[in-house]
């Protein structure tokens, strides 16, 4: 059985295959940069100043909810008909008033429709352990989100500077057949021989630049 990071989905997956299943097979994992404390500090204080508060309290043109729960972890039973599980961290859970929830991502970025599509199988993984927890009482998912905040203002009170991010919200579709699809193409990716490097991948460029020098040393 293989561990699938919902969160790389979005980048590494797409950018590298190789890096992928190095990461995911083998426990390579490729060199990171830590994400600057003044992004962590705004995101966890932007998620937990929101619990227990209906998502319109942000902006009407939110959908109804209140945020129950921050930076949960999940884990998921096997997904059907692969040797792979789900288990990672979500943003936001909200409560709707029939009992299903809302599954919030939120991210410091600017709000453009391309997001839907790159962040979709994110949610979606995240949808899938929710309500298939291998350990538990599901909670079903009714709407997909994401959160988007950027500054566009600031102004300077009494020594102070406050920056104006308004909220943006893009619905993400609920569609759980593209989903299972997607996961065993990375069955299938995983079950497989080693796939070649990605050809814009910038850790495969760096190390052929080392091993060239290595190499031209030895000559």
């Amino acid at each position: 059985m293989y561990k699938l990071s919902p969160s790389d989905f979005a980048f590494l997956y797409e950018e590298c295959k190789l890096c992928y299943c190095l990461k995911i097979k083998h426990g390579i994992y490729q060199p990171s940069m830590p994400m600057p404390g003044v992004f962590s500090a705004i995101n966890t204080r932007l998620q937990g100043s929101l619990i227990g508060k209906n998502l319109k309290v942000l902006s009407e043109n939110l959908p109804e909810g209140e945020v129950i729960s921050q930076e949960g972890w999940v884990e998921s039973i096997p997904v059907p008909e692969t040797s792979l599980y789900i288990k990672g961290k979500y943003d936001l859970l909200a409560k709707n008033h029939d009992g299903t929830s809302t599954l919030v991502d939120l991210k410091i970025s600017q709000a453009a429709e391309d997001k839907i599509e790159k962040y979709k199988t994110q949610l979606a993984a995240y949808k899938f352990a929710l309500e298939n927890p291998i350990a538990g009482e599901p909670i079903k998912i009714a709407r997909l989100g994401l959160l988007l905040f950027y500054p566009d203002t600031v102004s300077f009170e009494g020594g102070v500077a406050k920056f104006n991010f308004p909220p943006k919200w893009l619905e993400v579709p609920i569609n759980e057949s593209n989903f299972l699809s997607f996961i065993k193409d990375i069955d299938k990716l995983l079950s497989g021989p080693m796939p070649e490097e990605g050809k814009t991948c910038k850790w495969c460029q760096y190390r052929h630049v080392g091993e060239n020098l290595v190499h031209d040393q030895k000559k």
